[in-house]
């Protein structure tokens, strides 16, 4: 089969290639074979043996008619199926012209584009010859295509950038190259491809120029770096003039309440309280200004702590009662009792933003009074803490633009209030930084509410556990006579209990009132004046229990005998739980005191310890002086580090050492960190008790402070010193040896 296949394929190729002597040779073989035969067949014919019968001869020769005819239908058959197919093959032929047409077009226009297009491609062999460049690359390079193809031509490397290889093999890198037009970046992709088959793989090489991102990134990153010099700078610049500002504020501020202290007239006592007024104002801008430039330098650390979320939101409203009760304004809390008692976050912080929220509200208004309410938040373990005013309102163009630095509602209010403008800003950006939200509701004229939403989860060991027993008010009716926010939310903690209570703002209608039932309680306001104890008198037949509220500066009043105790504004939760827990005094001669909630003992004083003070600053030695002084304490005073040291070493040699080394850190000759890093390593190598020692410092960076504890010092006393916090730290020296105040 095979030698009879490849006679029949030499004998179609010598058809294809001579068609006229193939046809001649058919045609005399045909001819041959036809004229042989009718030859034969007519001369065996007329031969006398031969037999011949005209019927047999009809006969045959109808049969020898019949199968030329079939011979000759079936070469007209197949000569149709011939041309049928001929056609068909046209067609495709056409067809296939035209897409090689579109194929060669396609081809030179891919070609037109991969010449010229701006992207610059190489192609190399195994042997790093350029095999085709195209126009990009060669204008690059200054030479023709020509000129390059076959050689190794490579531009030279000024700088290497960082490699990369994706998962299909392709190297990604960068190059500064150094070209005839200058210094140029590329930014080159890198793979093997096969471009005929059979043929080695070659390295096709596609470079970008990338000089203008790349001078462009560089000149962002030199500047960030720079902005971020900047920043530092600008901290430490803070910081020193924290520093700087703080030290003459410490002996203002102290030397002030030391002046409050002594025998003054009416007239210094009020120089004198103006004096510590106005430092300590200067000292709560310093505050804002260092806290604005942590921000601002991202150095805002936030801090996780257990912490009580309903002491921390009644300790705030306490703390601003004074200077909301100056204006006659009222100031209450409210803490759901649907949230943990403890709760885990940064009290620090969350103090702050709720003193500077409910420090503004009360600057801005001037009637009514201002409330902070703490009730569960719309997510998981979240908590909103509402501050509510009656003040002045904000406009609602004005509402977006307060919370922008050195921003305020407009230039009245700045030149009535005063401030900077930075306790939002500073605020709201606390609140980000712990994950919250903030927004603001308000309507000018009447009033703004200051919504914060954190994420606070409850501590474990908060589990199950009650900040006080809640009084079973349940079927108890209570008559509340006061008006205000507190007396709105006093009635609403009274009916969480279960109480049925009845608000009322006006005295005559309050009198009214008592006979109609038997109450439980009645709570007056002192507010009301001399109606107050004439309601308490009319309550006496009608109430078990009859409270009133009075203000810090209204406790020491002379009130009616009727009442059976007191509490006073803004009230605790605690107490007045405590007080309608009380049995019940109907008829008390003397004003019951309000009730203790779970009063802690004070810090002892510690009395007669010897202190070493480092300070440099003459009017600070002498504050440090007077302060301990008056609190018992013998006192040395070092004016350098070099000194401190000194005086250290003599008294521990002469068996008297120190019970407490206050440092200050920025000292001349030496400072205050080595100084006790070389205290520290003269006890080591004595191996005698650890003298504690307390950083003095007006820097507040958190660098700082650790700088303090590296060195090793037992804690810090921010300047301007609090006489109320160094108290607290030498009364607790005894217990912990590891402060921080």
């Amino acid at each position: 089969m095979g030698r009879t296949f490849r006679i029949k394929v030499r004998m179609r190729r010598f058809r294809r290639r001579y068609p006229k002597t193939a046809f001649a040779i058919r045609s005399f073989m045909i001819f041959s074979a036809t004229f042989g035969a009718a030859y034969g067949f007519v001369s065996g014919s007329r031969s006398e043996n031969s037999g011949y019968d005209p019927n047999a001869f009809a006969i045959g020769a109808s049969f020898l008619f019949a199968i030329a005819c079939l011979g000759l239908a079936t070469l007209s058959m197949r000569l149709r199926f011939v041309n049928k197919r001929l056609r068909t093959l046209a067609t495709h032929n056409e067809a296939l012209i035209d897409r090689n047409w579109e194929l060669k077009e396609a081809e030179e226009r891919a070609r037109s584009l991969f010449e010229q297009q701006g992207d610059l491609i190489v192609l190399r062999d195994h042997q790093g010859r350029i095999t085709f460049a195209n126009d990009a690359y060669c204008a690059l390079a200054a030479q023709t295509r020509s000129a390059l193809v076959g050689t190794r031509f490579d531009f030279d490397v000024l700088e290497q950038g960082d490699n990369a290889r994706e998962s299909a093999g392709t190297r990604i890198h960068d190059q500064k190259i150094a070209t005839p037009v200058g210094a140029r970046w590329i930014a080159w992709r890198e793979g093997f491809v096969r471009l005929d088959a059979g043929q080695p793989a070659e390295l096709q090489s596609v470079g970008r120029d990338v000089t203008d991102r790349t001078e462009t990134e560089r000149a962002l990153s030199d500047a960030r770096d720079q902005a971020d010099a900047a920043n530092r700078a600008k901290s430490r610049f803070l910081a020193m003039a924290s520093h700087e500002i703080r030290t003459p504020l410490n002996g203002i501020i102290g030397m002030g309440g030391l002046l409050l202290d002594t025998t003054l007239t009416p007239e210094q006592t009020t120089y004198a309280r103006a004096v510590k007024t106005s430092g300590e104002a200067l000292m709560a801008l310093i505050e804002e200004l260092l806290d604005y430039s942590k921000i601002e330098a991202g150095k805002l650390d936030l801090d996780r702590r257990p912490f009580a979320l309903a002491a921390l939101v009644e300790e705030i409203s306490e703390l601003l009662a004074p200077r909301a009760q100056a204006k006659n304004l009222e100031i209450a809390a409210y803490v759901d009792e649907r949230l943990p008692l403890e709760v885990v976050g940064d009290a620090a912080r969350l103090r702050q933003v709720l003193l500077n929220l409910a420090g503004n509200a009360i600057k801005f208004t001037a009637t009514g009074g201002v409330a902070l309410i703490v009730e569960p938040g719309i997510w998981p373990n979240e908590i909103s803490f509402l501050v509510r005013d009656t003040g002045i309102g904000i406009a609602p163009e004005a509402q977006s633009r307060i919370f922008r630095e050195f921003e305020q509602a407009d230039e009245r209010v700045a030149r009535v209030y005063g401030g900077t403008g930075l306790g939002l800003a500073i605020s709201e950006r606390i609140v980000k930084r712990m994950g919250g939200r903030f927004t603001l509701e308000s309507e000018p004229g009447r009033g703004s509410t200051f919504e914060v939403a954190v994420q606070l989860a409850a501590s474990d060991a908060s589990a199950g556990q009650t900040p006080f027993p809640c009084p079973d008010l349940t079927g108890k009716s209570i008559l509340l006579i006061a008006e205000g926010i507190e007396a709105s939310l006093i009635a609403r903690r009274l009916e969480r209990w279960g109480g049925q209570t009845c608000l009322v703002s006006d005295a005559t209608v309050a009198e009214a009132l008592l006979p109609e039932r038997s109450w439980h309680a009645v709570l007056i306001d002192r507010a009301l004046g001399a109606a107050a104890d004439s309601l308490g008198e009319a309550a006496r037949r009608h109430a078990t229990q009859r409270l009133v509220l009075l203000t810090p500066s209204s406790r020491h009043d002379k009130l009616s005998a009727a009442f059976t105790g007191y509490l006073v504004k803004p009230l605790r939760t605690a107490s007045l739980a405590a007080r309608l827990a009380l049995a019940p005094e109907v008829a008390s001669p003397d004003l019951a005191p309000e009730p203790p909630v779970e009063a802690r003992p004070g810090p002892t004083p510690a009395k007669g310890l010897s202190i070493l003070v480092a300070e440099d600053n003459e009017i600070n030695a002498l504050l440090m002086r007077s302060l301990l002084t008056k609190l018992g304490h013998r006192v040395v005073i070092a004016v350098h580090g070099e000194a401190a040291l000194e005086s250290w070493l003599a008294a521990t040699s002469a068996g008297t050492p120190y019970d407490l080394v206050l440092m200050d850190i920025q000292m001349p000759q030496l400072d205050g960190i080595e100084t006790t890093k070389r205290i520290r390593g003269h006890e080591a190598s004595a191996g005698g008790r650890r003298t504690p020692i307390l950083a003095l410092t007006a820097n507040t960076l958190v660098e700082d402070r650790y700088a303090c504890f590296e060195a090793g010092m037992d804690g810090f006393l921010i300047k301007p010193l609090d006489r109320e916090k160094l108290e607290e730290a030498l009364a607790g020296l005894a217990a912990s040896r590891h402060l921080a105040v």
